[in-house]
């Protein structure tokens, strides 16, 4: 909860969260600035509180606070929303609570239940902050990130038979397409895990074609989302003694291409949506255009059936102003997706690297951040990188304990490979002999 403090000022520097222990009640550890703090907060969220004097005192305590939140604590604690108390049902977890639905009018309420409820279970420090956000949003004041969380209505229907019929039937007749569909129409508009593991599991070439013209054509969900300005990161500016110039950057990124198959693996990441996926390849080359380079994800989805399928992405890649970011784009399965990337810090025996993004699909209405840890060989870097590791990850407000590790077993068959004429290094040279690994895939 510390941590989501910290993020939440990434949101709005407005924000003022402020995290005690329940030790501030039974050892009179600060308590008068708790107190102090509760009289004008609009907002009290507790988590996990079971001690009996700690019950007491916050209900007493309370009372003037128009919102409290608890979540997995006692069911003598309260909910209230909108200086509402809500009744409980069974457990303390918001989600739970459907008498939250007589609050407000018509289908919102239970939208808010259903969306906090579901942020609050996936347990990511991401959905844990926009859990509460919602909740400002819908009771304290307009947060404008969780604009595209408002329903469209009938003008949506509209849009999609008055230009994108055909494709709505292709689709429709569709297998495939058909079970993209509902698979996402069951998922949490916000749920980037779900929504990414329907498309990844029944993409096909008229889920592109459906997605290309109600979204990203016609935007008939009247959505938009921008690349996070936040946190802002700085790249690697150093590299083996030498300034980082656009071309060592470019280097950084091919990796280990060409004494193995691929540029990287990726052992670990912040973004569940993406990391959740096994045996992540990377594959950065230059093109055959001059000044052009490409960026290639290989990875492997255990589909919604139980099968496990090979992906494949293609990113054109651009440079941005200052050496070690750039600028990717891809179309993906319709819908166009741009991202910034950063690159923070790598070994200068290329034994790993920390890699930042912060990226927008803003035909579908999604933003997101992440940051993947490579290696040329999927396992996460010896225990002597561990602290710089760590401070790498600090520069992008990421805790160590964030990251998802990818599974990395079961990896063969991967569809490696770059299109011919491509090249590959331009000022850094290393071979294999270099720095023993296991090319094992």
């Amino acid at each position: 909860m510390l941590h989501t403090a910290n993020r939440l000022k990434l949101v709005d520097e407005g924000y003022e969260m402020l995290v005690f222990t329940d030790k501030s009640i039974k050892f009179d550890d600060n308590l008068d600035i708790l107190q102090m703090e509760l009289a004008h907060s609009d907002m009290l969220v507790i988590v996990a509180v079971n001690d009996h004097k700690s019950i007491v005192w916050l209900q007493k305590n309370s009372q003037s606070i128009p919102n409290v939140i608890c979540f997995e604590s006692s069911l003598s604690l309260s909910n209230k929303l909108g200086g509402k108390f809500i009744e409980n049902r069974g457990q303390n977890i918001f989600g739970k609570l459907a008498d939250v639905a007589k609050l407000r009018s018509g289908n919102e309420s239970s939208d808010i239940v259903k969306t906090v409820s579901d942020a609050w279970k996936r347990h990511n420090t991401d959905d844990i902050r926009f859990c509460l956000l919602v909740i400002i949003n819908s009771y304290i004041k307009p947060v404008p990130t969780l604009k595209n969380l408002r329903a469209k209505g009938l003008s949506t229907i509209s849009c999609m038979l008055k230009n994108c019929r055909t494709e709505i039937l292709d689709c429709l007749f569709d297998p495939n397409c058909r079970k993209a569909l509902q698979c996402l129409n069951a998922c949490s508009p916000t749920d980037q895990v779900c929504n990414y593991r329907c498309i990844a599991s029944y993409e096909s070439p008229y889920l592109e074609a459906f997605s290309l013209c109600v979204l990203q054509k016609n935007n008939c969900l009247e959505l938009d989302a921008e690349i996070p300005s936040k946190p802002s990161v700085s790249p690697l500016t150093i590299y083996r003694g030498e300034v980082l110039s656009h071309e060592i950057a470019e280097d950084l990124f091919v990796g280990w291409l060409g004494s193995l198959e691929w540029s990287w693996r990726v052992v670990a990441g912040q973004n569940p949506a993406y990391d959740q996926f096994p045996c992540q390849y990377q594959l950065f080359y230059r093109g055959k255009a001059r000044g052009s380079f490409w960026y290639e994800p290989v990875f492997q989805v255990k589909t919604l059936e139980g099968k496990l399928i090979w992906r494949r992405r293609k990113y054109r890649v651009k440079r941005g102003n200052i050496p070690g970011t750039f600028y990717f784009s891809v179309l993906d399965n319709g819908v166009v997706s741009k991202e910034f990337w950063t690159i923070i810090d790598v070994a200068d025996d290329f034994s790993w690297g920390l890699f930042h993004y912060s990226g927008a699909a803003a035909a579908a209405g999604l933003s997101y951040t992440g940051a993947v840890l490579v290696s040329p060989d999927g396992k996460y870097p010896p225990e002597m990188s561990r602290q710089r590791v760590i401070s790498a990850l600090e520069k992008c407000s990421i805790k160590e304990w964030e990251l998802y590790t990818v599974d990395n077993c079961l990896c063969t068959g991967a569809p490696l490979g770059i299109p011919e004429g491509s090249s590959l290094h331009s000022k850094i040279r290393h071979d294999l002999e270099d720095r023993q690994v296991s090319s094992t895939r």
